[in-house]
């Protein structure tokens, strides 16, 4: 497919005849668009030795959405045709109900690309991605003769996105993504373990199947299940616990993130809702959601309505200052829209979604903070957890974790858990690392049924007084 066809072209579509009829679905609606997708994507798996997965789909398909003040009128179709978008037309205009509204403005321009075109379905190809993941089983399983299985995928996709308003704006945006990921488990006795690492972003795979970029992540995965192989079991109680830089700042994205995502503070269903202006974390905390960073898994360019990206502060020094709004949120909300509006596919309304989320640095050595603790909890990589939006309680799985005694790092940990609540906890954080990293490039949000990619980041951390939960 030619990168730089328009979707309606493509199709065979006259533009001045789709223009009308988005202009008879949102006759008498606030806002709305007609989303055309095109992708491309692909999953490699090699597990035990053998290639188990190769899967290839095309998918394209439209959405038209209709909103109108609190509503949304919203038909989506796999077909592309004249017939299709006239048939969604009739259906979303259903949810007008003698409603007569005022046009939103449209999304401002950006001549920033955050990434190229390159389509990473097309190069390596197919032979050469199958005996990478083929070495990269081999190389794990001569680190260690205690590596018993090994795990290797690639994933990759290609999407086109091209964004249709009533006023006959157009908007377009090319979208790569890859992701490797290893895993491994390692045996020794009757006991295993697991370790796994994972990298990625908005790039073709040229950067990440370098020998030495796959060799690292390997490494790790080896490491994780060896360390994992002498690990004791996690003592439980409340304690201070240190967070490491980088993936840890999941747990931000989970506990806090969600709570300020538009949507949740309009409807007040988050444990942030009106405290816009007060303080809400510690002295020294800033969270951050830039979705302009340059080939980032979480970045885009535009998001899903046309708007540009923009770095968004959320927290300021502790004090509440900001949302990640969509557009219609935003107007909702007498605020202005910040470049948030993500939807899983054209089949999916967009709504005020995360992009790269992350704490900034503080001034703090990390290894001042380690020696800080006289017995606690150091927690270096975290695993799945669940949030509650509402409360901001949390629990996250923790697999990578050590003592901390008399400010050294002591035995590794297993079996450990983070329990806490969100608003609280970020009024806990005593110390903030000069070391912020984002994550490697593997983050998948879910929301409300919806899949996106994201970023998460943070410096290394001590929190006071936080929940662990453990089986020693």
């Amino acid at each position: 497919m030619n990168p730089n066809a328009s979707l309606l072209d493509r199709a065979g579509l006259d533009r001045v005849r789709v223009g009308k009829l988005i202009d008879r679905g949102l006759e008498g609606a606030d806002d709305g668009e007609l989303f055309l997708e095109y992708k491309q994507s692909e999953m490699l798996v090699w597990d035990n030795g053998r290639l188990k997965q190769a899967t290839y789909d095309t998918n394209q398909g439209f959405g038209l959405r209709a909103v109108k003040d609190e509503a949304v009128g919203y038909a989506h179709a796999s077909e592309v045709s004249e017939g299709a978008i006239a048939r969604a037309a009739d259906a979303i205009r259903a949810v007008r109900g003698g409603y007569s509204g005022k046009y939103a403005e449209a999304p401002g321009r950006t001549n920033v690309k955050l990434y190229g075109d390159e389509n990473p379905l097309e190069a390596p190809g197919f032979d050469a991605k199958v005996k990478l993941l083929e070495t990269i089983d081999a190389y794990a399983r001569a680190k260690d003769q205690r590596i018993k299985q090994v795990s290797a995928s690639l994933g990759a996709s290609w999407q086109v996105v091209e964004i249709v308003r009533p006023d006959g704006e157009t908007y377009r945006d090319i979208r790569p993504l890859v992701r490797v990921n290893v895993s491994v488990v390692a045996a020794s006795g009757d006991r295993q373990e697991s370790g796994s690492y994972g990298f990625g972003g908005r790039e073709g795979y040229q950067r990440f199947i370098d020998a030495k970029t796959w060799q690292h992540a390997t490494d790790e995965a080896v490491r994780q299940a060896l360390l994992n192989l002498e690990s004791i079991p996690a003592p439980a109680g409340e304690m201070d616990v240190v967070l490491g830089a980088g993936w840890p700042g999941v747990m931000l994205h989970e506990a806090v993130g969600h709570g300020l995502e538009g949507d949740f503070n309009r409807k007040k269903t988050s444990a942030f809702a009106g405290l816009m202006g007060q303080q809400v974390a510690a002295k020294g905390v800033t969270v951050v959601d830039d979705g302009t960073i340059a080939s980032r898994r979480g970045s885009l360019s535009i998001d899903d309505e046309g708007t540009p990206t923009n770095r968004t502060v959320l927290i300021e020094d502790g004090i509440l200052v900001g949302y990640m709004q969509d557009r219609q949120n935003a107007r909702l909300m007498g605020m202005k829209p910040t470049g948030n509006g993500r939807r899983e596919s054209h089949a999916h309304v967009p709504m005020p979604r995360m992009t790269n989320t992350y704490m900034t640095a503080g001034d703090k050595d990390p290894a001042e903070i380690i020696a800080s603790v006289k017995n606690g909890f150091y927690a270096v990589n975290l695993g799945g957890g669940q949030v509650d939006i509402t409360s901001g309680k949390y629990v996250f799985n923790v697999t990578e974790a050590y003592k901390i005694e008399n400010g050294k790092i002591g035995a590794p940990l297993k079996g450990a858990m983070l329990i806490g609540n969100g608003p609280t906890d970020l009024k806990r954080v005593a110390m903030v690392g000069n070391d912020m990293k984002l994550d490697t490039g593997v983050g998948t949000c879910g929301k409300n049924g919806q899949g996106v990619p994201v970023g998460v980041g943070q410096p290394t951390l001590r929190m006071e007084r936080i929940t662990v939960g453990g089986t020693g």
